[in-house]
């Protein structure tokens, strides 16, 4: 049995890998990347069989953020050249709903930027979400930042399914990207989520100058986190932002973490996320063998590939969209 079996041996028996095993599975060299990814498909396989979930994002809410995160092109301190305006009346966000019914998304992604949500957007969200939930099968999920116990039991009450609320990098690394909340003002939003009864969702941002230590530390704290969906985004560096300069990412690393994230969080929804086609490019489709859910469409401030290349994707690889 090779080394990458073992591996998933572990993860199949719920062990946690250790440190070193990590940083095994992230610096393997490339010629390993096949029999890795053959490992890590069997976790995935063993979950969720060959079954890809499909999300749909929507910015509800863009720029206009006081928060200063160093990869954000709708933060305060940067100078991209985004749309801003507020958050979305009830009619567009309905609208995005059934577009994502006519993508076979079969969750809604709501994005809002800020460091959280006042009262009026979380009633102007709930007033939607109650209309989608009424004409609609689609899970919904509501990102609207920093939020209290409160706010997300009105949330639930209204029949969001979902909280999404990133740790975006590790603890350590935390203050290297943003200093205006805490590590901890995110680890706590996502506990608020689940003690209102919201399935949380908490991922990260790769490729933010982040140590190979700090990935594993990331992959870690979201099992400890329990997070159901886990969102792996890949940096996109956004001219305009602190981080336009970073270029640390290439196809075959991105495909490490992919792996080192089903290892560690085996039973997980595991997501490409963010800069899927900019990074993991011909290499998107071997993704899915550990990741099980993608995005399709565009994302905040970015854009994605069509959605039917997607599809297209997903027959070509022998899987099939979950219902």
């Amino acid at each position: 049995m090779s080394y990458w079996e073992q591996l998933a041996d572990q993860a199949l028996n719920g062990e946690i890998l250790t440190l070193e095993q990590a940083l095994h599975v992230l610096t393997a060299k490339d010629e390993e990347l096949l029999p890795l990814m053959q490992a890590a498909y069997r976790v995935r396989n063993h979950y969720y069989g060959n079954k890809v979930k499909l999300n749909m994002i929507i910015n509800a809410k863009s720029g206009l953020c006081p928060e200063n995160c160093g990869y954000c092109a709708q933060s305060i301190v940067s100078n991209a050249p985004i749309d801003k305006y507020t958050l979305l009346n009830k009619e567009t966000l309905i609208k995005g709903a059934h577009e994502a019914m006519e993508r076979h998304a079969g969750t809604y992604c709501i994005v809002a930027s800020g460091r959280g949500a006042t009262n009026k957007e979380i009633d102007q969200v709930i007033e939607a979400v109650t209309e989608i939930k009424a004409t609609t099968p689609l899970t919904i999920c509501a990102c609207l930042g920093i939020v209290s116990e409160e706010k997300a039991q009105k949330l639930k009450e209204a029949g969001v399914d979902r909280y999404n609320h990133n740790v975006n990098t590790s603890a350590d690394h935390h203050h290297n990207i943003t200093t205006t909340h805490t590590y901890e003002h995110r680890v706590e939003t996502v506990e608020n989520a689940k003690h209102a009864g919201l399935s949380p969702c908490s991922g990260c941002i790769i490729g933010m100058g982040e140590s190979l230590e700090d990935v594993y530390q990331i992959a870690l704290e979201l099992r400890h986190l329990n997070a159901d969906s886990i969102p792996v985004n890949f940096l996109i560096p956004v001219q305009g932002t602190p981080l336009e300069h970073m270029d640390q990412l290439n196809p075959r690393y991105c495909l490490k973490v992919l792996a080192l994230f089903r290892f560690m969080n085996p039973t997980k929804e595991i997501r490409i996320s963010g800069g899927r086609e900019v990074n993991l490019r011909s290499l998107q489709v071997m993704g899915l063998y550990a990741a099980n859910s993608i995005f399709v469409g565009d994302y905040l401030t970015s854009n994605g590939q069509a959605y039917t290349a997607d599809h297209q994707m997903i027959e070509d690889l022998g899987f099939e969209i979950e219902a």
